[in-house]
C-alpha cells in the first residue's frame, strides 16, 4: 500500500510489528554494492591476472597498463564470480530504485515518469544481459545491450533532470552536472577506441580504458543523486506484520492471504513526498506561473509533452525528413540524362518545377494550401508519388513522376513556412536534414528512400512509405487546438516583434541557405572529402569519411541546437557572421584535420541560422514572390556549382571554371542580408525569433539521439579484421582499373552494390575507380568507395576532392597505403585531370600504383601535357615496382606524333600533339600489359618490376559504359629488383591449367551476351582472360 505518513493506529487483539526504513538507505545500498562490484573486480583482476588483462589485440604491458572494464569482470576466475555475485545482489535495490523515483515523481498531467519507469526497467534489464554475458560468451551479443543500455541513458539521464522535483535543486544540478560529463566523455573514449581498432596505437586502449572506467563511475553516482531526492522527501518504507487477517485485508485491500495463512506483510512509503507532488499537481490546475527556469521547463513539459504531442512532434520530423528526400531526389534523377550525354541534355530545365511556389500568388490556392484538408492532401500527394516513383523502371518516367512530386511538396511547404509565427518551422528544417544526414550515414552514403534506390541497390522504399502512412495519418488526425506556445507568443507582442527587411532581402538568403545546406550537409562526409589528401607514414592525414563523419553530424546537431539556447539577437550580430566566414575560409583553403575543423565549424554556423531565415523569409501576403525568388536563387547556385567543373561541356563554362570560391562568397554575401549591420536602420530594440519551449525539449533530445546514433552507427560499420589480401602469402596481386560513370547505372540507379559483387568475385586487391566524385549536389553527395570499404574491407583514398574540380579517380587497396599524393594534371584547355600516386605495402615490397584520368581526344595538348607528366611520375620511382590504372584514350602503339593526309594527299603536320601510348611506355619506363591486344582505346594497365601472370577484360553488364580490366601480377621476391624484362619472357603465354589454381578467375564468368555469365559481365573481347608463365629463373 502506497500513503503518506499517517499517525499509527491500533485495534485490539491485533498483534503487529512495524519496520520503518529510510529509502534513502535503498540508494546507499545500490551505491556502494555496485562500487564495491566494480572495485573489487579491478582490484582482484590487477593483483591476480594483471599482465593478462592488460593485454589486448594490439599490445601489452608496458605499452599497456591499466584493464579495460570488458577486460576485468569477463574473463578470469574468481573476479568475474565475485563481480557477478555482487551485480545480483545490486539488482533488489536497484529495481527499487527506479519505482521508488517512479512514485516521487508522478502525477496525472503528464505520462513522462512513467516512461522514465519503463526505460528504468529496460535498462535495469540490459545491464544485467552485458554483465552476465560477456565479450567472450557472444560478443555481439553483448555489444548490442551495452549499445541499448547506453542509449536508454539519453532518456533516462535527461529526463531525470528535468523529472526532479522543483524542490530538489542540489539534486538537479548534481544530475545535470553527471550526465553532462557522462555523455562529454563518450567523445574521447570513442577517439582512443578508433586510435585502438583501426591504427592499431600501443597504448591507445589504456586510454580508452580511462574513459570506460570513468563511464561506470558517473553512471553510478548518477543513481546515487536519488538518496537526496528521498532525504529531502522524507520517503520512508514502512513493513507491517500482522496475525490479524482481517486488519491485513482492510489495509491492503488489492490482496488477501492464502488459506491457512496466519499473517500478513504490509508494505507502505510514508513521508512527505506527496507534498512537492501536492504542489506541483496544485501549480498546474491553479494555473500558477512559475517563476524560475526549472520552474517554467517542467511546466512546458507537464503543459506540453503528452503522448500525443510527441508522437506528432516525431511525424513532423519525419515529414520534414522526407521533404529533403524528395527535393534532393530531383537532381540526381535529372542529371541521369546529362552524365549519359555529357553536354546539356533538356533535362535540366526540371529544375523550373522548384519555382512552383510562385502558385501561392493565387489567393485561392494560398488559403487552401493553408487549411488542414488543404496541407494533409498537398503533403500525402507529394510524398506518396516522390518516394512511390523508385518502383518505374524507365528513368524519364521516374523523372516526371519527381518533378511532379517537387512542384506539390514545394507549395505545400513553402504554405507551412509562411504561416509558421515562430522558429518551429525551420526547427523542423533543421531536424529533417540531420535525419537525413544520419540515414545517409547508416545506408553507405546513399538515402535509403531516393527513387535511384532500391531493394538491389540498398534501398528500404517500402519501409519509408509505410512510416510515411503512419506520419501523415497522425498529421491529418491531429487534435487542432491551440498550443500554448501560440498563447504565449500572441500574448508578449507588446515585448518583442521580429524585424521586418521586406520580402527581397529573406528570399535571397533563404535560397543561398537551401543550396549551402544540400552543398555541404546532406552527407557528414563531403566536408572530409573537401579536405582529404591522402597518407603519409601509413597513416591518414585527415579524417576518414566513415569514421568521423559522425563529427560532422554532431556539428549540425550543435549548430541547430544554438538557437534554442542562445539568445535570438547573438546569431543575427556582425561577430557571428565573422565566425560564418572565418569558418568558410578555413574550410576552403586549408586541408586534412585543419580544413575538416573549419567545416565543422561552418555546420555549426550554418544551422543556427535556419529558424532565423525562416522565419524572416515568412511573408503570409507575399508568399508567392517570395519563394518563387528564393528557389529561382537555389538554382542559380545548382547550376554555378556545376559550372565550374564542368566547363568543357556548357556553354560560358570558361567564366566559371574552377571558380568555387566565387560562389562560395556569393554564398555568403547572400546570407548576408538577415543579419543585423550598424548601418542598417533598426526599426525595434531587439529581434527575436521564439522558440516553443516543449519543441526546443524535444529538439535538443532528439539531436542528442541522432548524434549518439551516429557514433554507434560508426561503431557498428567497423571491420574489426583490418584489410587483408585475398590471397595472403602466395605473392600474387590482383590489379583493376574500371570507370564507373559517377555511380549511376544504365537504368538511373546507385551501383555501388554492382560495383562490390563484381570486385569480390573477382578478388581485386588493388582496384582504380574513374568518375567518382560524387560529392555534389547532382550526384546526391555520395561516397562511391562506401559499400566496398565496409563490406569487404579495403584501406580507401578518395582522390582529389569536390574544390579540386575534376570528375574524380579513387583507389581501393587490400594492402596498406604507406603514402600517397594527389595530381592535378596539366589541363590548359580541357577538363581537370585527377591522378593518385600511392605507394603500397605489399608483401613487404613498395609497389608505386597510379590511377589517372587524362582529358578527351578533343583536346590533344592536354592529353600531351598530362601524359608527359604522368610518365614523369612513374619514372622517377625506377626501378621499384610500378602499376599504372588508367583512363588514357589513345590507341595502342600510337607513335609520339600523329600526322594525317591532307585533301591533295600530301602528308602534312595536323595538330602536332603527341599520343599518349608512346610517351607512357617509353618515358614511364613501364610495359604494356599485353602489346599484342590492339582492341582498346580508353583504359589501359602498364606495369615495371612485377610478373605479370593473368589479364582480364570482362564486360560492363548495366553498371557502367565501360569495362572492367584486371591484371594479375606475382611480386617478386623481397630485395630482388626486376629490370630489363625482356619482350620473350614477358609473353610465355599458357592455359590456366598450366599455373596453379591461385592464379585462376572464376570460372563462372565465362559466357557472353545471350547466356553465361554473372549479373551481366562475362569475359569478352577473348572470351576468356589470358594467363601466362614465369619466365624461368624468376625469383618469387
Amino acid at each position: 500500500m502506497v500513503g503518506r505518513k499517517q499517525p499509527p493506529t491500533s485495534t485490539p487483539g491485533m498483534r503487529a510489528q512495524r519496520l520503518v526504513i529510510n529509502a534513502s538507505h535503498v540508494a546507499v545500498t545500490h551505491t556502494y554494492l555496485a562500487l564495491a562490484a566494480f572495485g573489487l573486480a579491478l582490484f582482484l583482476g590487477c593483483a591476480l591476472h594483471y599482465k593478462r588483462i592488460v593485454k589486448n589485440g594490439v599490445a601489452g604491458y608496458p605499452d599497456e597498463w591499466f584493464p579495460s572494464v570488458s577486460a576485468t569482470i569477463g574473463d578470469w576466475y574468481p573476479e568475474r564470480n565475485i563481480f557477478q555475485i555482487l551485480i545480483a545482489l545490486t539488482s533488489g535495490p536497484r529495481f527499487a530504485l527506479v519505482y521508488l523515483q517512479y512514485f516521487i515523481r508522478r502525477s496525472p498531467s503528464t505520462p513522462w515518469p512513467g516512461f522514465l519507469f519503463a526505460v528504468g526497467i529496460i535498462r535495469t534489464l540490459m545491464c544485467g544481459g552485458w554483465v552476465y554475458i560477456t565479450s567472450n560468451d557472444d560478443h555481439d551479443v553483448h555489444d548490442i545491450l551495452m549499445i541499448t543500455y547506453i542509449l536508454c541513458n539519453v532518456p533516462w539521464m535527461w529526463g531525470g533532470v528535468l523529472c526532479t522535483p522543483i524542490g530538489h535543486v542540489k539534486a538537479r544540478r548534481q544530475r545535470r552536472y553527471l550526465a553532462t560529463g557522462f555523455f562529454v566523455s563518450i567523445i574521447p573514449m570513442m577517439y582512443f577506441f578508433v586510435q585502438h581498432k583501426i591504427y592499431r596505437i600501443p597504448g591507445a586502449y589504456t586510454r580508452y580504458s580511462f574513459f570506460e572506467w570513468s563511464l561506470i563511475l558517473l553512471d553510478v553516482l548518477f543513481d546515487s543523486i536519488t538518496e537526496l531526492d528521498f532525504k529531502t522527501s522524507n520517503l520512508q518504507i514502512a513493513l507491517s506484520v500482522s496475525s490479524d487477517a482481517k486488519v491485513g485485508r482492510d489495509d491492503i485491500s488489492s490482496s488477501e492471504p492464502s488459506q491457512g495463512s496466519d499473517s500478513v506483510t504490509e508494505t507502505k512509503l510514508e513521508g512527505s513526498a506527496a507534498s512537492s507532488e501536492t504542489e506541483q499537481t496544485a501549480s498546474h490546475v491553479s494555473g500558477t506561473v512559475p517563476r524560475t527556469f526549472f520552474q517554467k521547463t517542467q511546466a512546458a513539459l507537464t503543459l506540453s509533452l503528452d503522448a500525443r504531442a510527441a508522437v506528432g512532434f516525431i511525424s513532423d520530423v519525419y515529414l520534414s525528413y522526407l521533404f529533403w528526400s524528395i527535393f534532393t531526389s530531383l537532381i540526381t534523377t535529372l542529371f541521369y540524362f546529362s552524365v549519359w550525354q555529357l553536354a546539356l541534355s533538356g533535362s535540366e530545365l526540371s529544375l523550373l518545377c522548384l519555382l512552383s511556389p510562385a502558385f501561392l500568388g493565387i489567393r485561392p490556392l494560398r488559403t487552401w494550401a493553408l487549411t488542414r484538408s488543404g496541407r494533409a492532401t498537398l503533403k500525402a500527394v507529394a510524398i506518396l508519388t516522390g518516394l512511390g516513383s523508385y518502383a518505374l523502371n524507365s528513368p524519364m518516367r521516374r523523372l516526371f513522376v519527381v518533378n511532379f512530386a517537387n512542384m506539390v511538396l514545394l507549395i505545400g511547404q513553402t504554405a507551412d513556412w509562411s504561416a509558421g509565427k515562430d522558429g518551429y518551422q525551420g526547427l523542423l528544417l533543421g531536424l529533417g536534414l540531420v535525419l537525413l544526414s544520419l540515414a545517409k550515414h547508416a545506408n553507405h552514403s546513399t538515402n535509403p528512400v531516393w527513387p535511384m534506390l532500391n531493394e538491389q541497390s540498398g534501398g528500404y522504399n517500402k519501409t519509408g512509405l509505410f512510416l510515411a502512412l503512419c506520419a501523415l495519418y497522425e498529421f491529418a488526425t491531429r487534435p487542432s487546438a491551440v498550443p500554448e506556445e501560440e498563447k504565449e507568443i500572441s500574448g508578449s507582442k507588446d515585448k518583442s516583434k521580429v524585424v521586418s527587411r521586406g520580402w527581397l532581402a529573406g528570399s535571397i538568403a533563404l535560397g543561398s541557405m537551401i543550396f549551402t545546406l544540400h552543398c555541404f550537409f546532406i552527407d557528414p562526409s563531403t566536408i572530409i572529402a573537401w579536405s582529404w589528401t591522402g597518407y603519409k607514414n601509413s597513416q591518414p592525414k585527415g579524417p576518414l569519411p566513415h569514421l568521423h563523419g559522425s563529427l560532422t553530424l554532431i556539428a549540425q546537431a550543435i549548430g541547430l541546437a544554438t538557437p534554442t539556447i542562445l539568445p535570438a539577437y547573438w546569431l543575427s550580430s556582425p561577430l557571428w557572421f565573422s565566425y560564418g566566414c572565418a569558418s568558410a575560409f578555413v574550410m576552403h583553403c586549408f586541408r586534412d584535420w585543419t580544413g575538416f575543423i573549419g567545416g565543422l565549424n561552418l555546420a555549426v554556423f550554418v544551422m543556427s541560422l535556419l529558424p532565423t531565415i525562416i522565419q524572416q523569409s515568412a511573408q503570409p501576403t507575399k508568399a508567392g514572390r517570395t519563394y518563387f525568388a528564393a528557389f529561382f536563387v537555389t538554382i542559380l547556385f545548382y547550376l554555378a556549382d556545376v559550372w565550374t567543373v564542368a566547363y568543357a561541356f556548357v556553354p560560358g563554362g570558361a567564366y566559371l571554371r574552377e571558380r568555387s570560391d566565387l560562389v562560395l562568397i556569393a554564398q555568403f554575401v547572400a546570407t548576408s542580408l538577415v543579419f543585423e549591420w550598424p548601418s542598417r536602420k533598426r526599426m525595434v530594440t531587439n529581434t527575436i525569433v521564439h522558440m516553443p519551449s516543449s519543441a526546443s525539449f524535444l529538439a535538443r533530445h532528439l539531436l542528442t539521439l541522432f548524434s549518439l546514433s551516429a557514433v554507434l552507427v560508426t561503431i557498428y560499420r567497423w571491420n574489426p579484421v583490418g584489410p587483408r589480401p585475398y590471397k595472403a602469402g602466395t605473392g600474387i596481386i590482383n590489379a583493376g582499373i574500371w570507370t564507373v560513370h559517377f555511380g549511376i547505372d544504365n537504368v538511373g540507379h546507385d551501383s555501388q552494390r554492382l560495383i562490390r559483387d563484381i570486385i569480390r568475385d573477382m578478388e581485386l586487391d588493388v582496384v582504380g575507380l574513374l568518375e567518382t566524385d560524387l560529392h555534389r549536389t547532382v550526384y546526391g553527395n555520395r561516397d562511391l568507395t562506401r559499400v566496398a570499404l565496409q563490406d569487404l574491407g579495403y584501406y580507401v583514398d578518395l582522390g582529389p576532392g569536390p574544390n579540386m574540380h575534376t570528375w574524380g579517380a579513387a583507389l581501393l587497396s587490400k594492402f596498406p597505403i604507406v603514402h600517397s599524393q594527389h595530381h592535378l594534371l596539366p589541363s590548359p584547355h580541357g577538363e581537370l585531370a585527377p591522378a593518385i600516386e600511392a605507394v603500397l605495402d605489399v608483401y613487404g615490397t613498395e609497389v608505386t600504383v597510379v590511377v589517372s584520368h587524362n582529358g578527351q581526344e578533343q583536346d590533344p595538348l592536354d592529353r600531351e601535357l598530362q601524359s608527359k607528366e604522368l610518365a614523369r611520375i612513374m619514372a622517377k620511382s625506377y626501378p621499384h615496382p610500378v602499376i599504372f590504372l588508367g583512363y588514357v584514350v589513345t590507341k595502342p602503339h600510337a607513335s609520339r606524333r600523329v600526322w594525317l593526309l591532307c585533301l591533295f594527299f600530301i602528308l602534312v603536320l595536323m595538330n602536332p600533339a603527341a599520343a599518349p601510348y608512346e610517351i607512357l611506355v617509353q618515358d614511364g619506363i613501364v610495359h604494356d600489359i599485353d602489346p599484342q591486344d590492339w582492341d582498346r582505346w580508353c583504359e589501359y594497365i602498364l606495369y615495371r618490376g612485377l610478373y605479370r601472370t593473368a589479364y582480364a577484360r570482362i564486360s560492363r553488364g548495366i553498371v557502367t559504359d565501360t569495362e572492367l580490366q584486371i591484371g594479375q601480377y606475382v611480386v617478386p621476391r623481397h630485395g630482388f629488383q626486376l629490370v630489363n624484362q625482356t619482350l620473350e619472357d614477358r609473353m610465355l603465354r599458357a592455359w590456366k591449367e598450366d599455373l596453379p589454381e591461385d592464379h585462376w578467375f572464376p570460372m563462372e564468368y565465362y559466357g557472353n551476351e545471350d547466356e553465361g555469365g554473372m549479373n551481366g559481365h562475362f569475359y569478352h573481347v577473348f572470351n576468356t582472360p589470358l594467363y601466362y608463365n614465369l619466365p624461368e629463373g624468376a625469383q618469387v
